[in-house]
């Protein structure tokens, strides 16, 4: 078997904020957002990260992005360190690692033409060029991501929700990029709109060989678009595995209840199928129970669900799973 080549790769990753101080400025608690998490992304791939809102996954990007600084763990990017790497090293890699984010609306300035807007991020990531080049790279990016021309002379507020996405990725194209790592960029796009992009995202990925951490909390989008998918609960990766063994295989209850979550439109499937209810509320970052995170609304947790956290092992195939029980009675 040929042997992977990875472009990115996660080892222990920790994101704690603190919470609790006292008096003299000492930390008494910490909010642990992103707690040990370990995965590998192949060069070309789409890596998908799933789980509800506060689970540590959007954390997560921004650690691989180092807008926040880890706590402790490795983030390797082409061999380079990038939790311990210098301002300098991280400044040369910068333009090969993008980000495309969730809000269409709140990401653009709204006083810059779309234009301006992809201007900006080509003369900042590709350096000095000729006002021809600019002009020409500005059409090239809008074509890529199936906009026309004319568009570069509109205001951010003179398009569709669809049309700012686009542009958002666009801008996220200026600079060349190697990886993007993709926040939720579907989330706050209508159902109908929302297919067009993930096939957008699927023709350039094809086109430029672009390899994408794709985040979000929508299991039925990931799984059209990831080849890999990582499911995240209170900051720990539960279940690594690839995208249609999801569907076929899910081994930890909380993946088996996220699935039970998605609408099926055969109405006899649907009908016949088992909805899995979970008991109670996500508990907070910042009173972790002990143990597995997931032990209070198990109904499989046995006395070592509560006491140790189980390792991420390997069920065969890349298959893992952070499981004591393994979903099984």
């Amino acid at each position: 078997m040929a042997e992977k080549d990875i472009l990115l790769k996660v080892e222990n990753l920790k994101m704690y904020f603190p919470a609790e101080k006292t008096l003299g400025g000492k930390v008494t608690n910490w909010v642990k957002a992103v707690d040990d998490v370990s995965f590998e992304v192949e060069r070309g791939k789409t890596f998908g990260l799933v789980g509800e809102s506060g689970c540590g996954k959007t954390t997560t990007g921004k650690c691989i992005l180092r807008i926040n600084n880890p706590t402790e763990g490795h983030i390797y990017y082409n061999g380079l360190d990038l939790a311990t790497a210098s301002r300098s090293e991280i400044w040369n890699i910068r333009r090969e690692i993008q980000l495309i984010f969730q809000d269409p609306y709140g990401s653009l300035d709204p006083r810059q033409s779309c234009g301006d807007i992809l201007r900006e991020a080509i003369v900042l990531g590709e350096g000095r060029q000729s006002r021809k080049q600019v002009r020409e790279r500005v059409d090239e990016l809008l074509r890529i991501v199936e906009l026309l021309p004319e568009m570069a002379d509109r205001y951010p507020h003179e398009l569709s929700g669809g049309q700012r996405q686009r542009l958002g990725i666009a801008r996220a194209l200026a600079c060349d990029p190697k990886l993007i790592v993709c926040d939720e960029p579907v989330s706050a796009l209508d159902v109908s709109i929302q297919a067009q992009v993930i096939n957008l995202f699927q023709k350039i990925q094809k086109e430029l060989g672009l390899t994408y951490v794709f985040i979000a909390h929508d299991l039925a989008v990931v799984r059209h678009i990831a080849d890999t998918i990582a499911v995240m609960y209170l900051g720990h990766i539960v279940e690594i595995m690839d995208a249609e063994e999801i569907f076929r295989n899910p081994v930890h209850p909380y993946t088996q209840a996220l699935l039970s979550a998605v609408p099926i439109t055969d109405y006899d499937v649907e009908r016949s199928r088992q909805r899995i209810l979970l008991e109670g509320e996500v508990p907070s970052p910042l009173h972790a129970p002990a143990g597995c995170p997931f032990n209070p609304r198990c109904i499989y947790a046995k006395d070592i669900c509560r006491k140790e956290m189980p390792p991420l092992k390997d069920m065969g195939d890349g298959h893992c799973v952070a499981c004591h029980v393994c979903g099984r009675k």
